[in-house]
């Protein structure tokens, strides 16, 4: 494979994609772990990890500190709700606005599941040495910044609808 970061041939070559592969395979085990030892999507446990990590949080907060849409998170949160992970109450100062923490039962919860999502990432992170982890550090910290930027300019003329479950173009 070919790899051209910087002018993509193929789909091999783009960033996002390279990512994504990884995301996927090295999260494998972290879903096995999660799924089979303790009942909790991935998704819920990005939710846990938020709240055991900032403290209770709004729903939209919550939201975008996950990096998940609204929908979804309100639906996860519903599921942890149910499953005691989770409580929901009222912002301090504003009654209006919902809030929503770790429970007991969650804060023990995150405790007990965090050290091994971390050994997991140890072990990846092992394959390389520590001048490579530096470096992909510092990458990932500056491809972040460059993301966040091109997202408030890039691709500003067109909306997606995810709801209708497709694109506003018609295509001939």
């Amino acid at each position: 494979m070919t790899l051209s970061l910087r002018q993509p041939q193929t789909l091999d070559d783009l960033l996002n994609f390279r990512l994504l592969r990884l995301f996927a395979v090295a999260g494998a085990p972290v879903v096995r772990l999660l799924e089979g030892r303790y009942g909790i999507a991935r998704r819920e446990w990005r939710l846990l990890a938020v709240l055991g990590t900032r403290g209770a949080l709004s729903p939209s907060a919550l939201a975008d500190e996950a990096q998940l849409d609204r929908p979804r998170t309100s639906r996860a949160i519903g599921t942890l709700l149910k499953k005691g992970l989770l409580a929901r109450g009222v912002q301090r100062g504003d009654a209006r606005r919902a809030q929503v923490a770790l429970t007991a039962t969650g804060h023990a919860l995150y405790a007990e599941v965090f050290p091994q999502v971390a050994a997991i990432n140890s072990q990846l992170v092992a394959v390389l040495d520590d001048a490579t982890v530096a470096t992909l550090d510092a990458a990932l910290t500056t491809l972040t910044a460059a993301a966040v930027r091109h997202n408030g300019t890039l691709a500003q003329d067109v909306s997606a609808d995810r709801r209708a479950g497709g694109t506003r173009r018609i295509r001939p």
